[in-house]
């Protein structure tokens, strides 16, 4: 009795999340469909801005960029986190400050990982 009481507080959930999916395939079925779809050569073409293509667009660019994306990403989760924690943190009291310290002592052994891999080492 307690697992259906307690599964049924999920079935608003399900429902609106089965109403958003069928949203968004409704609206890109109806998209393609009502759409135009003209093909060209002037359609085929690179456009950035008006300004013509000079040369390949296939140039290797350097895996920094990515890394660096990467690891912008994964501390501005952190920074996401620490959000619940700020607005509750005199209810979670001792317990609650050593689950923060201990996440963010996580994501400080993964900093210094990646600082020594050289990760933020643009010379080399």
């Amino acid at each position: 009795m307690v697992l259906l009481n307690s599964s049924i507080n999920y079935v608003p959930i399900l429902i609106q999340s089965i109403v958003a999916l069928s949203f968004v395939g409704l609206v890109l079925l109806l998209t393609h469909l009502l759409g135009p779809n003209r093909k060209g050569k002037a359609k085929s073409e690179t456009f950035e801005c008006g300004i013509e293509v000079q040369g390949n667009a296939r140039i290797p660019i350097s895996i920094k960029y990515f890394m660096t994306a990467i690891l912008f990403v994964l501390f501005d989760v952190e920074v996401i986190f620490f959000y619940p924690y700020a607005v509750n943190f005199k209810d979670m009291g001792v317990q609650g400050f050593i689950a923060v310290a201990m996440f963010v002592s996580f994501f400080l052994i993964g900093f210094y990982y990646v600082l020594r891999k050289g990760a933020f080492e643009w010379d080399k």
